[in-house]
């Protein structure tokens, strides 16, 4: 069929539409989606990079969803998604990587069942072809892998049109595309029998192409191809029935094959490149597969083995080319056609080669070259074994120690491959080949020797060895053996070497022996003698089984004893000889290669021969040592197990020899022997033990003396493995032989005696003398030995005079160093278990104490910083034995022994990791100590022995080292196992134990070593079982448990986990553990709070916490010891996370509790520190507590106001306990300064604030009360400035100026008084003296402090001071004073203000603060000032609480404590001003009570109510009228106060308030006296006196109606007074003035002079003009007013101010100027000159000049009345100027 038929028409390369000519796909949306999920696929791998794994693969998943859900598309819309991928892979601007995922999906498409359209399989088809063929980069190779593996899936149903399309591409004579012969490789083995009919031409092709390839990696690509054609071919030919196609057979290929196989071998091959020469290599394998079966081609093969063998010479792996070798060699063998012996030598040689010489560095695979090249003269041994032989006997004849190595071992594998072509006459070369080297010296040609004959006896040649054979094997046995017992030891190549010859000579004659006759004789007495003397222990288990082999034999040819000895070389060693080697040796029956069996199964045989009377028994013992080696190995056995079995039947042995000799002959051999072994070695031990029992059994004591005393010279005392070795030795003998080994000792002590003074014995040792210190401590332990293994019966005879004795003399007499204790402890120890094993005997040891008191010395001794022998660990075992023996320890012998015991061994730091040695004796060390301390503890076991146990304990537990802590409690778990376990009383803890113990351990849960965590536990458990009276256990029980599960996870190493657990475990606890020992336990575990470290205090108080909150309910009675037990700790912890807890344990019982705790925290003394103040700060955490617990504490401070109440209880008792009601202030300030919201107090702010100034109100009493009723600087209302000076000195303000805290009492401390005294005025005179005890505190008499006295018992006037007693003691007047009285004001001034600032606006804080109002509290002077500021703030920004404080304040207006009375008058102050009086019906409990203090005798309280009830006409005007009487009765009553010029200066503010409000029915008379009353303070020294008069007579002036006629009168008498204050010092004074006068001034009937004067008013002029005007107009109208107001203003010329003085003085001067002469003379001219003169004397300068003024205006007028101007300077001259 032509191509055209198959195929449709054909899209050449350069013909392929572009994509933007290609039709769009013929569904858009088909081809979004496509698009969408081909941009999944193709996401940047760059940005998922720095994305997590967990990312990553799920990006990874996204992309292979998507690419699943473009094939599962296709499955549907085949055409469409097909068409849409073509088209996206036209695109230009698409990327490699994308082209790349196109086409893999694409080949899912393809892989599904279904047909796909033949036009987009064509398109396909040339878009693959294209892509495969251009490879631009190292992308692209990518790319065009992807498109050839597109290509061969199209061709499972495409085959013809990509065939066709890779057969376009692959022309003859013309070098195609890589990926062409690539895909066409992968299209013949994807489809083997369609590929086929191409095979022929393809390869024929590819054959024209050779030449042209001359790149490596193009050739590369050809040997691949060439490879897989091959496969493919192979495959064809072994299911050629199944192809459908023409069947071909393998000649149609292979004649196209060889030309290719030459070109490779002789072309290729030969190519530099070493990759090119291993793909041409690994082609050849099946191209040989195809052409070696046919034979006319199998001959041109082997033409072209001397080109493969030239290539080891190359560098290319030799195993490639060995396996090309072998394969051509194995199929010469097979098909019987060798081949040609003119290349035999060659391939000998360079396989040879292979062997014998070492393989290069840079082959990996020598081994597995040399498995092929051995295979390969195996076959060619088939072919040719006598040529083989002759070659390797050739190469035999060389020297070189490799080519013999190499010959020998490939002769060796011949012969064990069981030729059948080896003949005599090729064994007979075969020999030749190896005697040729039978003497060569070099180890390796032995060893290569050696194996070769002991192949050729096992291969069944073993005539071949007999003579010679045997020959060199016996000569290399005895060299080999004789240079390793003369060997140094080291590690040399040769000692190695020399080790091996060794031991496969025993494995050569293991293998001759038993497969060669004839060999008895020859081998035997070698063998024999080995045994005896060689050193070499490697080689006694071949020896032996050699032995045994050889006698086995002997014993089949019937060879007699006698014919073996005559015939031996070598005398026969003795029977007790040769048992004695063999005994000592299967000591250690696992060493060279299992010698054990070997050496029993000798004995088995030679059991006549060395004892016949032993005969049966061995035939017994003997099989069932071997079957216990033989169920065991060299790590199963057990080596004591196995030499008690030894010595057993040992034992069994001698006994058959009773009677006799034979066991003192073996005992000589054994003692003969231990010079021949290690010192240490098994085997030596195990000799010592033997002879030890074989001289017991001996039956002559002088001859076992004998060697007893050999034994005890000779051995080398400073060696401790000899030393003891004769230890154990003299004690097994001393059980048959005690009074023989006593004597010994004692005869070789005299001997040794008699050189006491060097303790050198050269005698008997001179190469090794003996230390004095050695020789005693071996002495020690030979006598404790002897008592150890000495006979029950003899024991107690002799364990004191004859070996107690001894030891503790040898002791005494030494210099005791560190063997010499470890001997003494050691030889107690025995001499105790001795005693001990006799069972319960009537015997004292008398030594006990001197023991013990020894025993003691060298606990002491001992460092407690390391630990470096075990004699820590040995005393206390022996003590811990000695505890055990008659009479017992006393008890305080007891706790000494504890005490010195603990102290030994917990202060030793912990070993290192690396140290297994020293592990061991920490660990022997504590088992030690708990086995004494148990003992101890067992003689008291009862709770006092208990609890004074742990009383020593105590501070190991609260050690800050771990490992204290650790062994602590370890042995805490251990003495309360034992306690449990052997207690036997109904209560095994007395009361309140357990609770002092758990608080004691339980911060131990919570330690840093897991260990230490899990044996608290464990001790929790114990001590859960003794409190509840059960002194078993508590398993199967829930609480076990639950205990046993949290100690699994204390494994844990998460902190907060731990202490959970142990929360849990506090849990458990405080379920049924009585409420007292929970009291108990809470304190227990407060004491521990910084005694060991923050873990143990975190613990300790999360305990707290946790039994706190389960039981808390349940200690009502024991709050107040709990808070103690807590406020007592709380300042030593200063760790966050340990007091915050603690803290949080008050506020549980604050919950619970809350006036119990409160009591508690108020009996805190002041100042409270900051302990204190945190607990008060957490109190506010929670606010409803925070709510209760102000509330409680304003009771508190309340509760000193109200009356007594008596207890009726213990809990009433404590909470109505004496508290200091500062202390509560300081705890409010502190709780509402803590609160984290100012909100939370606004419902409380009333009674919070009301509280707070109550208690202020005390605190200032104290200070109130020493002073001056009228020393009240009480702040006016209105715009007047507080320019008020008191009238009296009052130096406190010094002394607060100066600081409360700095005063000291002066060392003459004098009491002073002051006194000050007021001065009269015009107006009227007061004189008040009041006298004040003072303290002068400090400094000279020129700088000296002051400090008023006042009695802080009483509210009020000092006691003494108004009954005129004798003061009381001075210091106790100034503590009282220092204590109680300034410091509380400031405190509790402190507290006002936190409270307001947490519960005030910030506007009211800040007036507060600029008006300096808290100053003014802290000063006693302006206390009262500083509570009327604060009221008027407080009502201004807060009045929302108006009512609220209105009730609250109302009972303080009649309490009997005069400061609260105050201080609530000065509020209602400013409520009187705020209608919600009137509003809520207050006024008709409020004015009565502001009338009744109206009428007090403290003037400012007076002051106060006056103030507030002239307040009314704000608050309520309409209320004035109805409460007229009462008011105007007061304020009548207040006018004319006999001592405070500020009630009436307040009256009449009040006055003006009110007066307008009411008719002048209403005030009746009451209008007079309040005019004449004002009149009168006119000119008083009080200027705001002055002012308020003023103003209320012009008010008065307005209201005067039906009063006018009286009113006038009042303005004719008070007239001068306002001109002439028209100038009043006081500024306000004046304008007071002039606005009076403009409304008393229509009372004259002036019309004219009144409308001057408002127009004078209106401009601000000065009213002087209106002066003049005035006394014009009186001049002419009324001249007799006009003097009588002269006369009225020279009055005023003595007044105290200078410029009333001038105002009169200018006054004057207007009368004078507009009166007329003939008034003139009227006047009192002389009397007024008088006055003028005078005050031309005035200090004040403006006084002089007015009176100067005044006066000469005065002799003008006289003159000017004279007439006579000249005639009157004569007679009168003018006054001097002063």
């Amino acid at each position: 069929m032509e191509k055209k038929a198959l195929v449709p028409a054909r899209l050449s390369i350069s013909n392929l539409p572009l994509a933007s000519e290609l039709p769009g796909p013929s569904s858009a949306g088909v081809y979004q989606q496509v698009t969408n999920l081909l941009n999944i696929v193709d996401e940047d791998d760059q940005e998922s990079n720095g994305l997590s794994s967990q990312e990553g693969h799920g990006s990874r998943m996204r992309k292979a969803l998507a690419s699943m859900i473009i094939i599962q598309k296709a499955n549907a819309e085949p055409s469409e998604v097909m068409t849409a991928l073509i088209h996206s892979l036209q695109l230009e601007e698409i990327s490699i990587k994308r082209k790349v995922s196109i086409y893999t999906i694409l080949q899912g498409i393809i892989q599904q069942e279904g047909e796909l359209d033949e036009e987009c399989v064509q398109t396909l088809v040339n878009l693959a072809s294209k892509e495969m063929r251009e490879i631009q980069e190292i992308e692209g190779y990518l790319l065009a892998e992807t498109a050839s593996d597109t290509l061969v899936a199209l061709s499972r149903n495409h085959f013809n049109l990509v065939m066709y399309e890779l057969q376009h591409h692959l022309k003859p004579l013309i070098l195609t595309d890589e990926f062409v012969l690539i895909t066409l490789a992968n299209l013949a083995n994807a489809n083997v029998f369609e590929f086929m009919p191409y095979m022929g031409i393809t390869l024929a092709t590819i054959f024209t192409m050779l030449r042209l390839a001359n790149g490596a990696k193009m050739r590369q690509v050809f040997c691949s191809a060439m490879e897989t054609f091959c496969e493919a071919i192979q495959f064809y030919l072994k299911h050629w029935e199944d192809s459908v196609y023409p069947i071909m057979t393998g000649e149609h290929f292979m004649n196209k094959l060889l030309p290719m196989y030459r070109h490779f071998v002789t072309v290729w091959l030969r190519s530099e490149n070493t990759e090119v020469k291993l793909a041409v290599i690994k082609s050849l394998r099946p191209m040989l597969s195809l052409l070696l079966p046919i034979e006319e081609l199998r001959e041109q093969v082997y033409d072209y083995i001397p080109l493969l063998l030239a290539e080891y010479q190359g560098s290319v792996e030799a195993l490639f080319i060995t396996q090309i070798l072998r394969q051509i060699l194995e199929v010469s063998v097979s098909s019987n056609t060798p081949v040609p012996k003119m290349q035999l030598h060659t391939i000998f040689t360079e396989l040879h080669t292979q062997v014998c010489s070492k393989a290069p560095a840079l082959q990996q695979f020598s081994s597995e070259n040399l498995a092929e090249v051995v295979q390969c003269f195996i076959a060619l041994a088939r072919s040719y074994p006598d040529e083989l032989m002759k070659f390797f006997r050739n190469q035999m004849q060389t020297g070189k120690e490799a080519i013999r190595v190499g010959t020998l071992t490939l002769l060796r594998a011949v012969l064990s491959a069981d030729v059948p072509e080896m003949n005599s006459r090729t064994l007979h070369f075969a020999v030749k080949v190896v005697r040729n080297a039978l003497c060569d010296p070099r180890a390796k040609v032995k060893l290569a020797i050696l194996r070769v004959i002991g192949q050729l006896a096992i291969s069944g040649y073993q005539e071949r060895v007999r003579g010679w054979g045997l020959r060199y094997v016996s000569l290399q046995l005895i060299l080999s053996t004789y240079k390793l017992m003369n060997r140094q030891e080291s590690c040399s190549q040769a000692d190695l070497e020399e080790k091996m010859v060794h031991k496969v000579t025993m494995d050569t004659v293991r293998i001759i022996t038993a497969s060669v006759s004839g060999v008895i004789n020859e081998f035997w007495l070698k063998l024999l003698g080995y045994i005896m003397e060689t050193e070499y222990t490697e080689a006694l288990t071949p020896i032996c089984i050699s032995l045994t082999n050889l006698a086995e034999r002997q014993r089949q040819q019937k060879e007699s004893k006698a014919n073996v000895g005559r015939s031996g070389q070598v005398e026969l060693p003795a029977p007790q000889k040769l048992l004695a080697r063999l005994l000592v040796l299967l000591s250690a029956p696992y060493k060279g290669e299992g010698r054990g069996v070997a050496m029993l199964q000798l004995l088995k045989t030679l059991h006549q021969n060395i004892a016949p009377a032993m005969a049966d028994l061995w035939e017994v013992e003997i099989p069932a040592l071997i079957q216990y080696l033989e169920e065991h190995t060299q790590y199963t056995w057990n080596q004591k197990t196995w030499e008690d079995k030894l010595i057993q039947f040992l034992r069994n042995s001698l006994k058959r020899t009773q009677g006799t000799t034979w066991s003192l002959r073996l005992s000589r051999e054994l003692n003969h022997q231990i010079v021949s072994y290690e010192s240490p070695s098994v085997e030596k031990a195990f000799l010592y033990r033997a002879l030890g029992f074989t001289l017991a059994a001996g039956q002559e004591a002088d001859k076992v003396e004998t060697q007893l005393m050999e034994l005890l010279h000779k051995t080398d005392y400073g060696n401790d493995f000899d030393r003891e070795g004769a230890i154990l030795c003299l004690g097994l003998c001393a059980r048959g032989q005690v009074v023989t080994v006593l004597h010994v000792l004692q005869e070789f002590e005299e001997k040794i005696q008699e050189t006491e003074d060097s303790w050198h014995i050269s005698a008997w040792r001179s190469d090794h003398p003996w230390r004095r210190e050695v020789v005693k401590s071996a002495l020690m332990v030979m006598y404790s030995s002897v008592a150890a293994h000495c006979h029950p019966r003899m024991l107690l005879s002799r364990v004191e005079k004859d070996i107690t004795k001894k030891i503790l003399h040898h002791y005494a007499t030494s210099c005791q160093d560190v063997s010499l204790k470890l001997a003494f402890v050691q030889s107690v120890i025995q001499i105790c278990l001795a005693i001990q094993a006799l069972g319960k005997v009537d015997f004292d040891y008398t030594y006990k104490a001197e023991l013990t008191a020894n025993l003691m010395v060298i606990l002491k001794m001992e460092p407690l910083d390391s630990l470096v022998s075990p004699v820590r660990c040995l005393t206390m075992t022996a003590l811990w034995h000695l505890s055990k023996l008659r009479p017992p320890f006393t008890l305080e012998e007891n706790h000494e022994l504890m005490d010195r015991s603990v102290q030994c061994v917990f202060p030793l730091p912990p070993p290192e990791e690396d140290s297994e040695q020293v592990k061991m004796l920490y660990e022997n060390s504590m088992s030690a100590l708990m086995r004494l301390m148990q003992s101890l503890l067992e003689r008291e076991l009862d709770p006092k022995g208990l609890q004074e146990t742990f009383h020593l304990l105590e501070k190991w537990l609260h050690s800050e080292k771990d490992w204290e802590r650790e062994r602590a409690v370890m042995l805490s778990l251990h003495l309360l196992q034992v306690y449990r376990e052997g207690v036997t009383i109904l209560i095994p803890l007395k009361s309140g134990q357990f609770g002092t113990l758990i608080g004691l351990l339980a911060p131990h849960t919570c330690d840093s070593q897991v260990r230490t965590r899990q044996c608290t536990i464990d001790v929790i458990c114990c001590l859960l079982d003794l409190h509840a009276a059960r002194p078993w256990s508590i398993q199967d029980t829930v609480t076990e448990k639950l205990l046993l599960d949290i100690k699994d996870e204390l494994k844990t190493t998460d902190g907060e986990k731990i202490y959970a657990l142990s929360s849990r475990v506090a849990k458990v606890i405080s379920k049924d553990v009585r409420w007292e020992e929970l009291l108990i336990l809470l304190q227990s575990a407060c004491e521990s709070l910084g005694a060991t470290n923050l873990a143990h205090d975190k613990a300790a108080v999360t305990w707290l916490s946790t039994v706190l909150r389960l039981r808390g309910h349940e200690l009502e009675d024991k709050v107040p010891e709990i808070l103690s037990t807590i406020l007592a700790h709380l300042p030593s912890v200063l760790h966050p996370d340990v007091r915050r807890p603690l803290v949080e344990a008050v506020l549980l019982l604050a919950h619970s509790y809350q006036e119990t705790v409160i009591t508690s925290l108020l009996r805190q003394p002041l100042p409270l520190d900051s302990n204190i103040t945190e607990l008060w700060e957490a109190l506010a955490e929670d606010s409803t507590l925070a709510r209760k617990i102000l509330h409680a504490l304003m009771a508190r401070i309340q509760a000193k106001k109200a009356p007594r109440s008596s207890p009726t209880s213990k809990k009433d008792i404590w909470r109505l306990a004496a508290v200091d009601p500062i202390t509560a202030v300081c705890a409010l300030h502190k709780m509402t300064m803590a609160l984290d919201s100012g909100e939370k107090l606004q419902d409380i702010f009333p009674e919070l604030s009301c509280t707070v100034l109550q208690e202020l109100s005390s605190s200032a009493g104290l200070w109130q009360s020493s002073l001056v009723p009228d020393n009240w600087a009480v702040i006016q209302t209105g715009n007047l400035q507080n320019k008020i000076t008191p009238r009296r000195y009052h130096p406190l303000a010094q002394a607060t100026s100066l600081g409360w805290r700095g005063l000291s009492l002066a060392s003459s401390t004098q009491v002073w008084s002051m006194t000050s005294v007021g001065s009269s005025s015009p107006g009227g005179s007061r004189q008040e003296q009041d006298v004040l005890p003072f303290i002068r505190l400090s400094g000279d008499q020129s700088s000296q402090t002051f400090l008023p006295i006042a009695c802080s018992s009483i509210e009020g006037p000092a006691s003494w001071l108004s009954n005129e007693q004798d003061p009381p003691p001075l210091g106790s007047l100034l503590c009282s004073a220092l204590a109680t009285g300034l410091p509380g004001l400031l405190l509790t001034v402190q507290t006002l203000q936190g409270v307001l600032s947490r519960a005030g606006s910030e506007q009211m804080m800040f007036s507060l603060e600029d008006q300096g109002v808290w100053s003014l509290l802290e000063d006693p002077r302006t206390h009262m000032d500083g509570v009327c500021l604060l009221a008027r703030t407080m009502i201004l920004h807060v009045g929302s609480y108006s009512q609220r404080f209105a009730q609250l304040l109302l009972p303080g207006l009649d309490s009997e404590f005069l400061s609260w009375r105050l201080s609530s008058t000065a509020f209602f102050i400013e409520l009187m001003c705020d209608p919600v009086l009137y509003r809520k019906k207050l006024l008709k409990s409020t004015v009565p009570k502001l009338a009744k203090g109206a009428s007090h005798v403290h003037s400012a309280l007076r002051l106060l109510s006056i103030r507030a009830l002239g307040n009314l006409a704000i608050g309520a005007p309409r209320k004035v009228k109805h409460y007229r009487k009462l008011l105007l009765k007061k304020f009548l009553c207040s006018l004319s106060d006999p001592i405070s010029s500020q009630v009436i200066s307040e009256t009449m503010v009040a006055l003006t308030k009110v007066l307008g409000l009411m008719g002048e029915d209403d005030l009746g008379t009451s209008f007079e006296v309040i005019s004449m009353q004002c009149r009168a303070f006119f000119d008083d020294e009080n200027e705001v006196l002055r002012m308020h008069a003023v103003i209320l007579f012009g008010k008065l002036a307005v209201w005067a109606g039906k009063k006018k006629d009286f009113f006038a009168t009042e303005v004719r008498k008070g007239w001068i007074p306002l001109i002439v204050h028209l100038e009043d010092p006081c500024p306000e004074v004046a304008k007071a003035c002039e606005a009076a006068i403009c409304l008393c001034i229509p009372f004259w009937g002036w019309r004219r002079l009144q409308i001057t004067l408002e127009k004078l008013v209106n401009q601000g002029a000065d009213l002087s003009l209106f002066q003049m005007e005035m006394c014009g107009y009186l001049a002419r109208k009324d001249p007799v007013l006009l003097d009588a107001f002269c006369a009225e203003a020279i009055g005023y010329y003595d007044s105290q101010w200078a410029r009333i003085k001038v105002a009169a003085c200018t006054f004057t001067g207007y009368v004078l100027e507009q009166l007329v002469p003939l008034n003139l003379g009227e006047m009192d001219l002389e009397r007024l000159r008088q006055y003028l003169q005078v005050l031309q004397t005035d200090p004040e300068p403006m006084v002089q000049s007015a009176a100067k003024e005044t006066l000469s205006l005065l002799w003008d007028r006289q003159l000017e009345e004279s007439g006579n101007l000249s005639a009157a300077l004569v007679e009168e001259p003018a006054p001097a100027e002063t």
